[in-house]
This record gives C-alpha cells, sequence and structure tokens, in this order.
C-alpha cells in the first residue's frame, strides 16, 4: 500500500463513474471561455499593460497590502472602479474566488444567519464553511423562500444579522436572479444583500455595470465583480460601503495574510473599466450573438437564456463526456460540465458565446451538433 492509496482509490472511483478531470490545452473555437467580450487579447489592454511596464509598474507586488505589496496601481484602481460601479468603496482580490471567501468567512459574525441560493457558486460555500455564521440554502431563483427562511430563523429566536447571497447571472444555468424581489425581502428584514456578479460584470446593465447596477450604492449592497471573465484581465473587485472594506482590511485573513495582486494587473484592469465606456458596440455585437445563437442551437436542445451561457442538458455523465469530445475532434471546444459542479442527473455542455466566435461559427456548431445528436 502506496501512502497516497486512498487518493488513488478516489481518482478511480472518479474515472468510473465518468467524473475524473483532466487538464486540457486550448484548443479549437471558444465555445467555453468566460472571454465574454474578447477583451483578453483586446490590443488596448495590451497596450495598456506595456505603457504601465514603461512607466516603472512593478510586476509583482512584493508583499501582502498591508506590508509593502500596496502600489499606487492597486489604490487607483478601486477609486477607479468605486466610480465607475457607483459604489462607496472597493477592494482589489487576485481572484473571484479569494474576495468571495473573504467576504462570506468574514462579515457574517456569530449569531448572524446566511441564506444563499442553492446554485450559488464553490467560492461562496468555502467562505460558508469558514464562516462563524450558521447558513441555509434555499431553492434557486425562490424570493419567498428567502423570505420564509429568514422569518422562520427570527421565530426560532435568531437575533442576529440575515445576510442574502445569491449571483445575479447564474454561471452553469444561464438565469438571472429576482434581484428587485431580494432587494425587497432583505430591505424587509434589515438584511444585507450579497450579489456575485461574476458573470453579469461588462456585458448587462448600463455601460457594463452589471445586472445589479440599480441597486449599486445601497447602505446593505455588496457586489463581486470579476475581473477575469467579460474584463479579460485577472482578480476580482468588492464594491461596497466603505465599513466592507475597513473591515475586510482589518479582519479578513484571505485578504490580510495573500501576498497583493500584480499591480500590472490592476492597471490593465483600470484600462479594461475605460474601454467598456468607449465600446458599446462589444456589448451590442454580443447581445446580437445570443440572438442568432438562441434561434440557431435551439433545435440542437440547447435552452434559450436570454445570456451568453446556453446550457444543452445531457443528463447523465458518462454521454455527455462523449459528446463533449466528439466536438473537441470536430474542432469546437466546448466541455462537458459534472457533478458536483451541477446537481446530479444535469450533466450538460455549456455554450459559452464570446467575441472571440461569430454566426458562421455558431452556425457550423449547430449543424456539428445535430449530426452528433
Amino acid at each position: 500500500m502506496t501512502l497516497l492509496e486512498p487518493h488513488l482509490n478516489d481518482l478511480k472511483a472518479l474515472d468510473s463513474a465518468a467524473r475524473l478531470r483532466r487538464l486540457q490545452p486550448r484548443t479549437g473555437l471558444d465555445f467555453s471561455s468566460n472571454d465574454y467580450l474578447g477583451l483578453a487579447r483586446a490590443q488596448r489592454l495590451r497596450d495598456a499593460v506595456a505603457a504601465a511596464l514603461a512607466r516603472g509598474v512593478a510586476i509583482g507586488s512584493g508583499g501582502s497590502r498591508l506590508l509593502r505589496g500596496n502600489d499606487p496601481e492597486h489604490e487607483a484602481l478601486e477609486a477607479e472602479a468605486a466610480a465607475f460601479f457607483g459604489s462607496e468603496s472597493a477592494l482589489f482580490f487576485s481572484s473571484g474566488y479569494a474576495a468571495n471567501a473573504a467576504l462570506l468567512s468574514t462579515l457574517p459574525q456569530r449569531g448572524d444567519l446566511i441564506v444563499h441560493d442553492a446554485l450559488i457558486h464553490a467560492s461562496a460555500h468555502e467562505g460558508m464553511r469558514l464562516a462563524r455564521a450558521e447558513s441555509v440554502a434555499a431553492p434557486h431563483n425562490d424570493a419567498g423562500a428567502v423570505d420564509q427562511a429568514i422569518a422562520d430563523w427570527r421565530r426560532r429566536g435568531g437575533t442576529g444579522r440575515a445576510w442574502i447571497a445569491v449571483e445575479s447571472l447564474y454561471s452553469m444555468d444561464g438565469d438571472r436572479a429576482p434581484l428587485a424581489d431580494l432587494a425587497t425581502v432583505a430591505a424587509r428584514h434589515e438584511a444585507m444583500l450579497l450579489i456575485d456578479e461574476a458573470h453579469a460584470t461588462g456585458v448587462f446593465g448600463p455601460g457594463g455595470r452589471g445586472l445589479a447596477a440599480d441597486l449599486e450604492g445601497a447602505e446593505n449592497v455588496i457586489t463581486l465583480r470579476t475581473c477575469g471573465k467579460a474584463l479579460g484581465c485577472e482578480g476580482a473587485l468588492l464594491c461596497g460601503p466603505r465599513t466592507m472594506r475597513d473591515f475586510l482590511v482589518n479582519r479578513g485573513r484571505a485578504f490580510i495574510f495573500s501576498t497583493a495582486p500584480s499591480p500590472l494587473m490592476a492597471s490593465a484592469v483600470r484600462e479594461s473599466l475605460r474601454l467598456l465606456a468607449d465600446e458599446p458596440d462589444r456589448r451590442e455585437r454580443l447581445s446580437a450573438l445570443i440572438a442568432f445563437a438562441e434561434r440557431t442551437l435551439g433545435p440542437c436542445g440547447v435552452t434559450p437564456t436570454g445570456s451568453q451561457i446556453l446550457p444543452l442538458i445531457i443528463g447523465e455523465d458518462a454521454p455527455t463526456m462523449r459528446l463533449a469530445a466528439a466536438l473537441q475532434a470536430a474542432g469546437f471546444d466546448i466541455r462537458g460540465i459534472r457533478p458536483p459542479t451541477v446537481p446530479p442527473g444535469t450533466a450538460r455542455l455549456r455554450v459559452s458565446l464570446t467575441l472571440n466566435v461569430g454566426e458562421a461559427e455558431i452556425a457550423a456548431l449547430a449543424e456539428t451538433l445535430l449530426e452528433l445528436m
């Protein structure tokens, strides 16, 4: 018996269930990335990085933000992001996972309650696992169930703060949260509303400010805006009240004890926010692609969502992965999504639309899908 034999047996079990994951190179047409606006290779971002290097911006931060890692580029980004999104403050993290984990493990306190959507990101679950507060799942996109969960907790004697955690646009189903209803529930219970805008930032809302743009700036609203999806960069911004920022700087272990993100990346994100304002045609082109894809891929069984995320539910894991492999062999980079990322029995292909493809590529995908199915 080797020291890691239990781990090896676990990997074998995953393989037999068609759930073993392997790293794959990027090949074929992009129908799997989150580079929705095609900014990851945008010339303006390349030029911004080159200009930052030329003026002496460091590649590495050299330490945590509370030591010597706090760079003027970090602070400039946070000020510009707060102004862009309409929040009182912003705090830059190295990733959306780190930001979600820090937020939910730090702000809710012992005696509080976190009510989260059943399909919320894994990073939010990690934060709740580390949190002092009790947490409970509510059925997906059911504001009434959130309301009832808080009311039941109060009746049982709950006296702390309620926290409601949702995504504005869900990463695997492509559907939207009932944000207006959730804001009403939050106001009724004097609850904090935490909105993960990872897949909406840059794509939806006025100027690409997300689906929660109308709620931003409220005292009880905190939004998470990742920079590695539609913004084409890396990292994440937590936007909300100044007290949120100050508390995370003082109590957020994931922030305090992490090396600060690259100042060079902060420079790139600043340019990406400006690009959103300067090039609204990118959002318009993506919107047109979404409409075209829903018409073209609908006969293949793809679920229309009105967003850039279009799931094709297959059900079982093995057939899903066989279809994904066949599409990849045909030149389409589409990945199979299996439990535990999605609920059992809902394994799927996640068709992600970006400006890295056009109508001709979508039509070719539809033709190939029909042949394979």
